[in-house]
């Protein structure tokens, strides 16, 4: 496992840049921390690395429930499970479709999973005493 700290946003860009530089599809990245941790923005990071034309387009779908971007690798789908309840709402977005697209698919909320895929990339946001700091906890598989 490997452990990032963040002490500010453009840090948590910086990270998820890195770390998108390095990701090829077929590829499903987990992600999992508090509201207000920086999910999104790490996000934004990993759609630059990935060759999004302009990650400043990356927006929480919290709302929208999936959005979808194109990155020079080819589509990448960005998931926020936040207001999902259970089986039939994961099945209404077309969760099944997106995992088998072989595509990038980056998932906010993934604590709702009923079952991970197989062999994800997770990365786990903490909130540290220092409320400007976040320690990222990257697993891979």
């Amino acid at each position: 496992m490997e452990i990032q700290y963040s002490k500010s946003e453009q840090e948590t860009l910086r990270i998820g840049e890195y770390i998108g530089r390095k990701l090829h599809p077929p590829r499903v990245i987990l992600l999992y921390g508090e509201l207000g941790s920086g999910k999104t923005v790490l996000v934004r990071g990993l759609a630059q690395g990935l060759g999004v034309h302009d990650p400043d387009l990356v927006r929480s779908p919290s709302f929208t429930l999936v959005n979808q971007y194109a990155g020079k690798e080819g589509t990448i789908y960005h998931i926020d499970f936040y207001r999902l309840e259970g089986p039939r709402d994961f099945f209404s977005i077309g969760l099944e479709e997106i995992l088998a697209s072989h595509s990038i698919v980056i998932i906010e909320w993934a604590e709702k999973l009923l079952l991970e895929p197989e062999n994800p990339l997770r990365i786990r946001i903490h909130n540290n005493a220092d409320p400007d700091t976040r320690r990222l906890e990257i697993e891979d598989g």
